[in-house]
């Protein structure tokens, strides 16, 4: 019987990475300051997840989907993607700023890559006071003024600085210009895709004195120019239920706040369903002939798709998580 999966996380060290997967999601990150992601889910070529519990441990994501179709995944999710699992689920740690960059869509990236494009979102997990995302401009412009920009160093000046606050959500779109700046700890949901266009890095060099690629000249040609008023997600969070955040043509996210034991009952879903824990611990109950999973603060858990009825509680007085799938 397919049961909730748990993987082993993928850490990629960063040269803006900090300590927080440690501190506060409790990742073991072996004595480095530089840690900058978790990779929880991954079908990215090289960096396959592999199963850390149960009978299936030691299985990667893509022999899973191999053996159990559309069991694990739904036969809808099977039937347009195969074997390859669609999202990229991460925990990011921003001790300094990323670079500023974009992604390109799926057309593009088809043609450019043989790759997805990457439309994502952004769950700020926590902030420091008066840390900032990049998220687009501050004003209309066109390639030609963008590219001046560049030339002339004053890229900085047109980009759209927000401050973020815990429980904020940004929906980043392909095409969007977008950068996380430092004292930043998010959750990111994404299409399965690793091409990032680089354009600016802020004059950073590396141990050996070089400064990171640019990728401007692929960059220039995806990047929606466009003014935008907002950018934040709103949404609407009540206790004991899931609440929704976002639907887009990728992913749903959902975010499930309870102080007491729910029931989630996917038998109208024809997806898998992805549980990250952003605050407290949680017991997930799928059988009442197993163990319930305990999914502490942090950790990621994949739900196959043919567990449909689910029952969630808390550890101790409360927790949080995001409930991510394909509709």
């Amino acid at each position: 019987m397919l049961y909730p999966l748990k993987f082993t996380p993928i850490i990629k060290e960063k040269i803006w990475g900090g300590k927080r997967l440690n501190t506060v999601l409790n990742k073991d990150l072996q004595k480095t300051d530089k840690v900058g992601e978790s990779w929880e889910i991954s079908a990215v070529e090289g960096s396959l997840s592999i199963v850390e519990n149960g009978f299936l441990q030691g299985n990667d994501i893509q022999e899973l989907i191999e053996i159990y179709m559309g069991d694990l995944v739904g036969d809808k999710v099977y039937d347009k993607f195969g074997t390859e699992f669609p999202l990229l689920i991460k925990f990011i740690d921003a001790n300094d700023y990323l670079s500023v960059q974009v992604h390109p869509d799926d057309l593009t990236a088809l043609k450019r890559h043989n790759s997805y494009g990457k439309t994502e979102m952004w769950y700020i997990v926590d902030a420091e006071k008066e840390a900032e995302l990049i998220l687009g401009f501050n004003k209309e412009i066109d390639k030609n003024e963008f590219v001046n920009s560049l030339k002339s160093k004053t890229l900085r000046d047109i980009l759209h600085y927000e401050k973020v606050k815990n429980g904020d959500v940004y929906f980043i779109p392909s095409g969007r210009l977008h950068g996380i700046g430092a004292g930043i700890l998010l959750a990111e949901i994404q299409q399965t895709s690793d091409v990032t266009y680089r354009v600016y890095d802020w004059d950073r060099v590396d141990s050996n004195g070089k400064p990171r690629d640019l990728h401007i000249d692929m960059a220039v040609d995806v990047i929606d120019y466009k003014y935008h008023k907002k950018y934040k997600t709103e949404y609407q969070q009540e206790n004991n239920k899931s609440s929704k955040i976002l639907s887009c043509d990728y992913f749903t996210t959902n975010i499930i706040s309870i102080n007491k034991e729910i029931e989630r009952d996917y038998n109208a879903l024809d997806s898998f369903v992805i549980y990250m824990a952003v605050d407290g611990d949680t017991y997930v109950e799928f059988s009442e002939n197993e163990q319930p999973v305990t999914l502490k603060k942090g950790e990621t858990l994949l739900l196959p798709a043919v567990l449909k009825q689910i029952f969630i509680k808390p550890v101790a007085s409360a927790s949080k998580l995001l409930e991510i799938y394909i509709e």
